[in-house]
């Protein structure tokens, strides 16, 4: 499990009742009850409306997969596509047979078994790299509800601090409860930008990060079994496929060199 997601919208929390402790404010006046309800269930209720039903129950599904799953392992399928390769090099395509119980990605197994029968490289690609884009589509149907969720929690904040303010326009005959009755109109304002930027933007980017992760490792395999079917030579496969991962940080002095 990547611990990203969860980290940052902790530091961002802390940040945020951390300034507020540091203003002189508590951090429980901004805990009031009627504009979390309105921001929260009223942007779900949103976000919602706009989407369907079952790209709603995708998203939430997305959204478990995005935080508990772990970081694609890339190198880890270089490794036995190059393995493959040597040994369909030394015995042909079929002796592939005796290693797919040993495969454990589908995607990977399901790209060998084609070749393996026979399947003509032009068609392997297209179908493999349709369940690619069928990987991306559904990954950015699952970030759309919370995408959605954050383009409407601020103006519904908004509209809270709206009607906030009605109420204080209602009760001016009584100037002592005036003062706090505004800070709790703006209340809602504030959860409603928060909620859109701290979390639901956040976690609707990390499920499309996730997707596209996903889809960069499917596309090496999908390289792979073509250049096992090609009998290319084992290093110029590995060669090619870690030529198309990419790399976690900035070249270092020797590569920059």
């Amino acid at each position: 499990m990547d611990p990203a997601a969860i980290a940052g919208i902790l530091i961002a929390f802390g940040a945020i009742f951390g300034a507020q402790v540091m203003e002189g404010g508590s951090p429980a006046s901004l805990m009031l009850i009627p504009p979390l309800m309105l921001v929260w269930v009223g942007s779900m209720g949103a976000a919602l409306a706009s989407n369907t039903l079952i790209n709603t129950i995708g998203g939430f599904k997305w959204l478990i997969y995005a935080m508990t799953a772990k970081k694609p392992d890339i190198e880890g399928v270089v490794d036995p596509l190059v393995k493959m390769a040597e040994r369909a090099r030394r015995e042909g395509l079929l002796a592939l047979e005796q290693e797919m119980e040993k495969v454990t990605d589908p995607f990977m197994q399901k790209g060998l078994q084609m070749a393996v029968d026979g399947t003509d490289p032009d068609d392997l690609w297209e179908i493999l790299s349709a369940e690619i884009k069928a990987r991306r589509t559904s990954g950015n149907n699952g970030a759309k509800f919370f995408e959605d969720a954050g383009g409407y929690s601020p103006t519904i904040g908004i509209i809270g601090t709206v009607m906030g303010l009605v109420v204080v326009l209602n009760n001016l005959a009584e100037p002592e409860t005036l003062g706090h009755a505004i800070a709790s109109a703006f209340i809602a304002t504030l959860w409603g930008v928060l909620s859109a930027n701290v979390v639901y933007l956040p976690l609707g980017k990390r499920i499309k990060a996730v997707a596209q992760s996903e889809a960069a490792r499917m596309e090496i395999i999908i390289e792979g079994v073509l250049a096992i079917q090609a009998g290319a030579n084992p290093r110029v496969v590995a060669t090619k496929l870690r030529s198309k991962m990419t790399p976690n940080g900035p070249p270092s002095a020797k590569e920059a060199a």
